[in-house]
Parts: C-alpha cells; structure tokens; sequence
C-alpha cells in the first residue's frame, strides 16, 4: 500500500511539473500563502457548481469554496452571464455606472444596519479604510485589536497576530491595542484607562471565521455597549461572515448591528471587491463638502483604480440580489449541518479524539475532542491551536485530496448552496478513507 504522500505525488503529476515552473516566477513558487503546500500545490483547471477539476483531469468537491467567496458555487450561470454581458461593454469605464448603485442596494436589502457604502477592491483595503475613518470620526488614534483576529495584511491588521510580521516597524503598531479575544472586561479596562481609542475590530464569529469561537451572542452584545457607553466605533470584519452567517451576515444572525462592516468575498459575487458599510456620519468623513476647512484638513482621502468595478459591481450584484430572494443560505446551511453531524459521527464510529464544530455554512474539524455543542467550541484557543498543528492534520488534508475532497487551509469545510446531499454523503466516505489512512500510518 502506499502511504499517503505516495499517493498524492502519483495522482498529481501535471501539478507537480507546474509547480517545478512556478517556483521560477514566484516566491515559493505560489501567488497566496495559503496556496503553499509540500511538496507542491494543486493546479486546477476549472470548476462547475460544487465540483472542480485539476490539470490531471482528478474531480474535486470544493470546500475552499474561492477562498469563502463561492456561496453560489463556481461559474454560477447568472453571475457567468452577466459578467460576459459586461465585459463586452467595458471592463472599467473610467465613471461612475449604474452597475455600482445596483451593487449598493443590494447590500443594504441584506444588513439593515448599512446606511452609506464604498467600495474597494479587497477585504484587506476595506479593513484599513474602516480603522481610518473610525480614527477620522472620533479624532483619536487607536484601534482595539483581537488577538488572533485576521483582518487582511496591511500593517495595523498584523498587530497581535498568530503569523509573523517582518517588514513592518513596530512604531506602526503603537496605535493599536491588542485585547485578549472573548474577554469583555479586558475590553472594557482599555476603554476606562485610554481615551485614545478609535474602535474596535473583530471578526464577529471569532478569530479565522470561527476557528477559534468567541462567546456568541453575549460577547457581539457587550462589546455594542461597551463601545457605545465609550464613544468608539464597533467594527465587524464580515469579509468571511458576511452573506454566509445568514444573508445579513453576522450582524443579523445575532441581532448587533456595528458602526461599520468591512465587507469582500461573497459582497463580489467571486470577483475581486470590497467594501465599507455603515453609519452615514462615520462613511461621509470621505464626502466632499464644499468647505474648504472641511475638504483640505478633515476629510478622509480615498481614490482607487477598481473601486466599485463594473465587473465586479454586477457580479455582485447578481449574487446578493440571488441570495435575497431565494433560499441559498438555507440550503448550504442544511447542507453544511449534514456534514457536520457525518463527520462527528465518524468520529465517534472510528474512536478518533476529534469533533466538527461550526456555525451556519462554515465547519472546522479538530482533532481533539471536548463536550460542547458542536456549534461553538468550548475548548480554549491554545488546544485548538495546538491540535490544528498537529502532523496529522496535514495528513488529512492530503489524504482528503487523495480522495477527491479539497477543504479549505488544512481544516475547514466552506459549504455552498450547490452542495447536494451526494457531494455530502460523498464526502463522508472520503473523509473516513482519509482518517482510515492517517490512523494507518500512525498519526492518530
């Protein structure tokens, strides 16, 4: 029998040889960190639906799902059609469209809260707006910080972050403040001691879209207080959440509205593009005002070639405009529970220390056990950190792609609304071949 790498090598000859290329023209040979993989990534060729297919002609059920952005799945016929209709009208117009109005209400149908919005071209560029117009509005300098919590790449987004930071001065992260994740009175004491802070940002279903979970809804709830009762701006980082927590994103789910949202992924409909949306009087610190005072000093600077792309706008769209009038968070919701419940019980069939946990269409496997509700984990931060790094995990992964099952990083399930029961039901077969696998060759 060969192990498990064997198999993977075998299987993937054309990626291998791609690869052998890439790493002439990229660092490490990839374009997205989370695309490194040893001893070489896949290459794919296209998708349809829940399903994509590699340049060795293997089929995949898709759970990385674009990065989370594919809640309608890969080349969704509308979101296809339109685009294509588009591009034969012009890619970028150099103006103002119809297409980025169309885009806007279409946001606000689904979070009630949004009352003015601009666009961006990335998740990472709405996070760095959303700190500077808290910043703006208020007149302060900091911004609270989960630790953990992603937030993009720019500078301020890495402070207090499990991955390193080389290249960025740390004098660029004396205006944040890094805050222990879930802890409201920590929260609380930095806003009673410091009257420099700007507001807080935090992805609302915990840090890595609810890998590591906060207490939900009591935490989103205490922190609109908190920040209410202090005059900081709540920012919710709905780029993963958004649109797939339930089509208001968490926001809704949890009935806590923020000051702003920073929004990408799904906003897009699978094209690039973001946003920043919320209060009207927070947003307006970009507007024009005529006031030369105003216009010169106060007002917060902001170009951007793609912004509000006419591309990107009907995509967009499109796809938030299928997700209001039909049942496509239900779906992957169903679908997503499905998977969930199946993996747990493979778990417990197999006698393997690890449960499925998860919110909505986003699942998380650990390979260590507790007794929660396998909704939102219970286990402290640093077990699931510590499980998650574990060789086996890797094994996993690998073994699932071995199998046809391509999971989003080395631990998560990004389902969409065209999973079907027999994607699920195939993926609970392959997932207990895999586990098979990895127990075969020691790792459990």
């Amino acid at each position: 029998m060969p192990t498990i790498l064997e198999e993977y090598i075998a299987k993937h000859q054309g990626s291998a040889q791609r690869y052998a290329e890439a790493s002439q023209l990229f660092p490490s040979g990839v374009t997205h960190d989370n695309r490194y993989a040893e001893p070489f990534p896949l290459y794919m060729t296209h998708g349809l639906g829940p399903r994509k297919w590699d340049v060795d002609a293997n089929e995949y059920i898709d759970y990385v799902s674009g990065h989370g952005a594919l809640l309608l799945g890969h080349s969704h016929p509308a979101i296809a059609a339109a685009v294509a209709y588009q591009i034969a009208w012009g890619t970028h117009l150099g103006a103002c469209t119809d297409e980025e109005i169309r885009w806007a209400k279409a946001i606000k149908a689904l979070m009630p809260g949004v009352e003015k919005i601009r666009f961006h071209s990335s998740g990472t560029e709405a996070t760095l707006m959303a700190m500077r117009l808290a910043r703006a509005y208020t007149g302060k300098n900091k911004i609270i910080k989960l630790r953990n919590h992603f937030h993009g790449w720019h500078d301020y987004a890495m402070a207090g972050s499990d991955r390193p930071a080389p290249g960025i001065p740390q004098s660029s992260w004396g205006s944040m403040v890094v805050a222990p994740a879930g802890d409201l009175g920590a929260v609380e004491k930095v806003l009673s001691n410091d009257q420099d802070i700007a507001g807080i940002i935090l992805e609302p279903t915990g840090a890595h879209y609810g890998q590591l979970p906060l207490p939900l809804p009591s935490y989103l709830a205490g922190l609109r207080d908190l920040t209410s009762q202090h005059g900081a701006v709540l920012i919710f980082d709905e780029v993963v959440t958004g649109f797939r927590a339930s089509a208001g994103g968490a926001q809704v789910r949890y009935g806590v509205t923020p000051d702003l949202s920073t929004l990408a992924k799904i906003v897009a409909g699978g094209l690039p593009g973001g946003a920043v949306a919320g209060k009207a009087e927070i947003v307006d610190m970009i507007a024009h005002r005529g006031d030369p005072a105003w216009d010169n000093q106060r007002r917060v600077y902001h170009p951007g070639t793609f912004n509000g792309n006419p591309l990107s706008a009907i995509a967009g769209a499109v796809c938030l405009e299928l997700i209001a009038s039909q049942p496509l968070n239900q779906r992957a919701d169903n679908m997503a529970l499905r998977l969930k419940n199946g993996l747990n019980g493979i778990f417990a069939r197999m006698e393997v220390a690890g449960h499925a946990h998860g919110i909505a269409s986003m699942i998380h496997i650990v390979l260590a056990d507790c007794d929660c509700d396998r909704e939102i984990c219970t286990m402290s931060h640093d077990q699931i950190h510590h499980a998650v790094a574990s060789p086996a995990v890797t094994a996993l992964k690998r073994g699932l792609q071995n199998q046809g099952v391509d999971i989003m990083g080395r631990e998560a399930f990004l389902v969409s609304a065209t999973h079907t029961e027999r994607e699920i039901d195939q993926t609970l077969a392959a997932f207990e071949a895999a586990l098979a696998a990895v127990r075969a060759e020691g790792l459990l």
